[in-house]
């Protein structure tokens, strides 16, 4: 029984670590309108999504943060743009926010190159 358990929780770990093998990147300034329009109409809700959970946000700070382990295919031009990052490697970007009804949906169209593959 003990085994079976062990057993258990070192699938569960895996397969928690495969399906947040993938980031989300919001890269932002201070002052920047947009960014203020996502965080009152997006970040709210999204960890409760199941793109939330699976793909887990980070902010990072154009102004402040130098250092960028990931591997960016251009540089970020506009804030906010959003980069989906899969182990240290851009698959995508969403430059700018253009509002609840369209982000998902190009969110979505990110993620089957990447997270969406994940088990559930």
């Amino acid at each position: 029984m003990r085994r079976i358990l062990i057993i258990i929780v070192v699938l569960s770990a895996f397969c928690a670590s495969a399906v947040q093998a993938s980031e989300l990147l919001m890269f932002r300034r201070a002052g920047c309108p947009w960014c203020a329009a996502w965080d009152r109409e997006i970040k709210p809700i999204y960890p409760n999504t199941e793109i939330g959970r699976r793909v887990p946000i980070k902010m990072v700070d154009l102004d402040h943060d130098s250092e960028q382990k990931a591997a960016l295919k251009m540089p970020v031009r506009f804030t906010p743009t959003f980069v989906l990052i899969d182990q240290d490697q851009e698959i995508g970007r969403i430059e700018g926010y253009p509002g609840e009804a369209f982000f998902w949906g190009l969110l979505e169209n990110l993620l089957p190159r990447s997270a969406a593959e994940a088990p559930r």
